[in-house]
């Protein structure tokens, strides 16, 4: 890891070198000298990556070497931020002139650079000999890895790693057995990485549970179990509530949350997964939020501890995972280390079985180990390349107890893992322990963040997303990371997460490297103060508590992470001054309607490149002194009404991503853009507003590298030429168009976004009768997520959108005004999820044999008038979810199964194996 520190310091001198050269003139060559022996010390770190860990000695200097790279970036950032306090280096010259021929502070640079230096050669002195290679670029270096990285997941296969017949038949039939008893639990009970969690998502996932129980819900506890999170979370998901009552519920505590739950769930047979669960106390205090319910009802434990099963229920036997077998997991090996479009025939080989058979020996039958080590052997083609794996998971188990050489193995297993990692792909792999336990992590934030710390540096070469996106599937790729959600395109990742072991390892690699600190906030207080000045980068964990205030001084800090989930959390920092060398920055206020000025000291933070902002209930204002943040690349702001952007946000030449949310529904405004905003490298900026200005000067043009784009409109006039415009970026894959108090705006232009993949249209659509045919015959074919909200049709808008042959999901809300719909045969080839919402006027609805054939999920919500369910639902054998809310109760009462007797259309939806009716 000690590498790409020093990389990342090497990136930045040689950023300097590049945009201050005029600047650094009478101290750039110490500087440049500097550079040099970093990129010669970089090489040495490439070449012992691995071997320190059994060598003190090596170790140490591997250690002062980073510290030393540390310093350098000190001395960098110092430099930046105080040019950009004086004005520029012309000012400073005046100013000091008078004092010496050369500024204070470049004198002073210059002798911090030289003692730098000074001790770099010391330690050189005590190495073994070491060459530059390549010009002095590492042979792991960001361009390098790029091109060796691969391309696909051809070899990574889903959840379902091992064979889990017997113990998934055992778990659904004591899930299934209908006893009627309170608090009837059902555990399984293994170490960890044995595959609990995959066994449990399999049974919850199961066609049978999901047909036998009323209601489903899943949470992951932890070690750091949250009462108030799990009840919010079940209740959210058992009630639907609408955004009003959302709020209502999220101002409840603790025993309102518990009765209010209890009262949901009493009549109906449910079943609720408490995914690790660590302790007793942990279901005593979540246990009186759950009823006896409708007979039969049940709750799914996973958990490492025997004990914590057999008090929640000594009449229920746990199921035990065993560890696999030899032979086991020999064949789990030879899937994951032999894919198919690798090493073909010779993994036939005698060499390739007889080290495998005892690598997957040494891994103690854990699941986990062996799924993360045959990861490792995939990147490796021969023999040789195995031997040495097989030769760093041997390495110091004889000198461990002998009861501890088992996970002793599996800890090597995970280690060899990581420091097989390309040496970009370290820091990446680390900064996700900064995200809490069974943290579920948003793609687009995690590459950002990379892209903010400096992983992935700037380069004509590349885009820094696309390779962000690039290095997230390594990591997935070795098994390093899980997928959790995939995209509206069904293969792109949106989130991912990390098992507790490799977690666990992450954050001590993490620590040891003094790479990041996770800081959790004492129960009880609200004020936090870092102790340890040298921290790099740290994240907040809170309490019970809501609010963080932060304090103290911290001149080596580069991020503050506060990882959020609810809208009630808030931090604050006391001095801003404190933290001058922040890169990275969230700051959560919570204003209950009141207005948040955010400081003006914020300009002062010149190193910053990610900034968050939420204001929860409340107003952002916003300082001009943001307009000062010339490092910005990603903006983010979110409140609860609409904020004004101040016009220097739109002179940053290095934003990449503005996006501007407010909580208020339907809200008629955006933000409006500065004079000038020209930025060539923005890729994501949403919910502007589009007046005559940005139409004449055609702006537009210049957002060459545009992908995704929010605009508000407020005038008709403005809807086609700018259309027109956008048609000629050609990376702009997603739009969503805000058409307010627009009489029969004009969309036609729609129809040439040949690569667009997702469309949202919010607002009133005129669709009068026309000659040239239904009112949506604009939309491109190529749509894959569709979203039609407000648009109040009078024509029935299936006519056009089942002819969309790519179209994925679809979402219609208060967007069809007429009586009824129909669904033709052939028609939505490939849609996969349909919500309607707000459909009030809706009572038939027709679906032919043959419609539909991929659907698998089906929400329908307000959908007031309609008389019964389609026929054609029978047909569609693919469907696995059906849920209905806020609709007649004649409806319900004919597809419902009451004491026994089925409903009249029961037989439409027999089929399906999960039914929600609220």
């Amino acid at each position: 890891m000690a590498e790409a520190i020093v990389s990342l310091a090497v990136e930045r001198i040689s950023e300097l070198l590049i945009r201050e050269a005029v600047f650094l003139k009478d101290v750039k060559e110490e500087v440049e000298s500097l550079n040099t022996e970093l990129k010669r010390m970089q090489c040495f770190l490439e070449d012992v990556d691995g071997k320190a860990e059994q060598d003190t000695r090596l170790r140490n200097r591997v250690s002062e070497i980073r510290d030393l790279a540390y310093d350098a970036e000190d001395v960098i950032d110092s430099f930046i931020l105080e040019r950009a306090h004086q004005g520029g280096f012309q000012g400073m010259v005046k100013r000091f002139t008078s004092i010496c021929t050369k500024p204070w502070h470049l004198h002073k640079i210059g002798v911090q650079v030289k003692a730098i230096q000074t001790k770099l050669q010391n330690i050189s002195k005590n190495l073994p000999a070491y060459e530059i290679s390549r010009a002095g670029e590492g042979s792991s270096s960001v361009f390098n890895v790029q091109r060796q990285l691969r391309r696909t997941y051809s070899h990574v296969e889903e959840e379902d790693v091992v064979s889990l017949e017997v113990s998934t038949k055992d778990v659904i039939t004591k899930l299934m057995t209908e006893e009627d008893r309170p608090h009837a639990v059902v555990s399984i009970v293994g170490m960890g990485g044995l595959g609990k969690t995959t066994l449990a998502r399999k049974v919850y996932n199961h066609v049978d549970v999901r047909r036998h129980f009323d209601f489903l819900a899943w949470f992951s506890i932890s070690q750091q179990c949250k009462p108030r999170e799990v009840l919010l979370s079940v209740l959210k998901k058992v009630l639907s509530p609408s955004n009003d009552e959302r709020e209502k519920i999220e101002k409840m505590d603790e025993i309102e949350l518990r009765r209010t739950l209890f009262d949901a769930l009493k009549e109906k047979r449910f079943l609720v997964v408490l995914d690790d669960i660590w302790r007793s106390e942990d279901w005593d205090i979540l246990k009186p939020a759950f009823p006896r319910g409708r007979k039969g009802s049940k709750i799914l434990f996973t958990t490492r501890n025997r004990n914590v099963a057999s008090r929640a229920d000594p009449w229920s036997t746990p199921v035990e995972l065993s560890l696999l077998t030899d032979d086991e997991s020999w064949n789990l090996l030879c899937k994951k280390a032999f894919p198919r479009s690798k090493m073909g025939s010779q993994c036939c080989s005698e060499e390739f079985v007889k080290l495998g058979k005892e690598m997957a020996k040494k891994c103690g039958g854990l699941p986990l180990a062996i799924v993360v080590l045959g990861c490792l052997l995939a990147t490796k083609q021969s023999v040789a390349q195995w031997e040495m794996v097989h030769k760093n998971i041997h390495g110091h188990l004889n000198e461990l107890p002998r009861q501890d050489r088992q996970y002793g193995a599996v800890n090597r297993i995970l280690v060899s893992s990581y420091n097989d990692l390309p040496y970009p792909l370290k820091p990446c792999f680390l900064y996700l322990s900064h995200y809490p336990e069974d943290w579920e992590i948003p793609k687009k934030e995690l590459i950002r963040l990379w892209i903010a710390e400096g992983f992935i540096p700037e380069n004509k070469e590349f885009v820094m997303e696309n390779l962000g996106e690039k290095f997230l599937e390594e990591l997935i790729d070795r098994s390093l990371v899980q997928v959790s959600r995939r995209d509206y395109t069904g293969t792109n990742v949106e989130t991912c997460r990390m098992h507790d072991l490799l977690r666990d390892l992450c954050m001590k690699k993490a620590r040891e490297e003094k790479f990041l600190e996770i800081i959790q906030q004492p129960l009880n207080e609200l004020e936090v103060t870092l102790a340890e000045s040298m921290l790099r980068r740290i994240s907040i964990h809170r309490s019970e508590i809501s609010k963080v205030y932060l304090k103290g001084e911290h001149p080596k800090l580069r991020s503050l992470l506060f990882p959020m989930k609810e809208e009630w959390e808030e931090l604050c920092i006391s001095k801003y001054k404190s933290f001058k060398f922040l890169r990275v920055l969230t700051l959560a206020k919570s204003n209950n309607y009141e207005k948040w000025h955010v400081s003006t000291e914020i300009g002062n933070l010149q190193h910053l490149r990610y900034l968050k902002l939420y204001c929860y209930n409340g107003k952002m204002i916003l300082p001009r002194s943001i307009g000062r943040l010339n490092s910005l690349y990603t903006l983010y702001i979110k409140s609860g009404y609409e904020s004004a952007i101040p016009d220097g946000v739109f002179k940053l030449e290095r934003l990449r991503h503005i996006v501007i949310k407010v909580d208020v529904v339907f809200a008629v405004r955006g933000f409006r853009l500065g004079q000038g905003f020209t930025s060539k490298n923005i890729e994501t900026l949403k919910r502007i507003e589009v007046d005559e200005k940005a139409v004449e000067n055609n702006a537009v043009l210049r957002w060459t590298n545009i992908q995704s784009l929010g605009i508000v409109f407020t005038r008709a006039k403005y809807v086609k030429p700018t259309l027109i415009l956008l048609t000629k970026l050609q990376r702009l894959r997603s739009v969503s168009l805000s058409i307010f108090d627009c009489l029969d705006p004009d969309l036609e232009p729609l129809s040439q976004y040949y690569h667009l993949s997702k469309l949202k249209l919010f607002g009133r659509i005129e669709d009068k009768p026309h000659p040239n045919g239904h009112v949506l015959k604009f939309l491109p074919s190529n749509i894959v997520k569709l979203t039609l909200a407000g648009c109040k049709l009078s024509q029935d808008p299936m006519v056009v959108l089942e002819k969309l042959c790519h179209l994925r999901i679809l979402y219609l809300k208060d967007a069809y005004i007429g009586s009824k719909m129909m669904c033709s045969s052939n028609g939505f080839p490939k849609l996969d999820y349909l919500r309607m919402i707000f459909l009030s006027k809706l009572e038939e609805w027709e679906i032919e044999d043959g419609a539909m054939p991929c659907l698998r999920e089906l929400k329908l919500v307000n959908v007031e008038c309609l008389k019964m369910l389609p026929e054609g639902l029978r047909h569609i054998t693919t469907l696995q979810e059906l849920s209905l809310i806020g609709i007649p109760r004649l409806l319900k009462e004919r597809i419902k199964v009451i004491d026994g007797r089925e409903g009249k259309d029961f037989y439409k939806v027999r089929h399906i194996p999960s039914i929600n009716i609220i």
